[in-house]
């Protein structure tokens, strides 16, 4: 089974600025439902909501805690329709500040571990939360967001790459469970974004030399890596599951 993005309810987490804002433009454009998953941008996650339309709006949850989860999966399907796609862009405070990163002499677990509940255990409590109702219609897409430093860990930002890696395994594991349902799941990873909340750090020489090594000679944008995330929504994928798509004008080959 398949749907038209233009049939769908979508959930972005971490969407109220940044990539996850880039998202919930892209699946509005092509005429998606869209819940705009924010944890504390209330303000700029209504202020989307309101720029996207009456098929959009903003919901507040902590995707690591899986009762406030279950809330609001409750709390859109009453609103926009049960959810058939959750994108989780959702991430942990972090900035890209090659000069500010974390040592390995000096960070400690909990860094690994914030970031972690983030990315794997908010993935696993909307994959629970969702799996009922996707398989019910034999039906649902969970994108996951990534990152080329996993492949490739130019800058060693050790707590946020291993916490994508994790995600990346979680994603193989969970599309290989969930198959049998109709349920597909894939990571779309990015490069250095220009420009997030958590890449305003990085000097422009950086994002220069970054363009200098890639075949495109260009940095990935936002909104390059969220039209990369439709393809995995759409019906064109619904043979595909279990897969890492690199959106970083080449610079990676994974």
């Amino acid at each position: 089974m398949s749907k038209p993005i233009s049939d769908q309810t979508v959930l972005v987490t971490g969407a109220g600025r940044g990539l996850g804002a880039a998202l919930a433009r892209a699946f509005a454009a092509q005429g998606a439902r869209v819940a705009i998953n924010y944890r504390q941008s209330k303000e700029a996650a209504e202020d989307l909501a309101a720029e996207l339309g009456v098929s959009t709006q903003a919901f507040q949850a902590d995707v690591t805690d899986p009762d406030q989860v279950r809330t609001m999966i409750a709390e859109i399907a009453a609103v926009l329709g049960p959810v058939d796609t959750v994108v989780h862009n959702a991430l942990a405070d972090f900035k890209f500040d090659g000069d500010a990163r974390g040592r390995l002499d000096t960070l400690g677990w909990d860094a690994f571990a914030a970031q972690s509940q983030v990315a794997v255990g908010g993935a696993l409590n909307l994959v629970a939360s969702l799996r009922p109702h996707f398989a019910a219609q034999h039906f649902g897409r969970v994108i996951t967001i990534g990152s080329n430093l996993v492949q490739n860990p130019v800058v060693p930002y050790h707590d946020y790459t291993a916490a994508k890696a994790a995600l990346l395994a979680f994603t193989r594991t969970a599309s290989k469970d969930l198959g049998p349902d109709g349920i597909t799941v894939n990571m779309v990873s990015g490069g250095l974004l220009r420009t997030t909340d958590a890449s305003a750090a990085t000097p422009e020489a950086v994002f220069d030399a970054i363009a200098a090594m890639t075949p495109l000679q260009q940095v990935t944008t936002p909104e390059d890596l969220a039209a990369a995330a439709l393809f995995f929504a759409s019906p064109w994928s619904r043979a595909v599951t279990g897969q890492n798509l690199i959106v970083d004008g080449g610079l990676v080959c994974g």
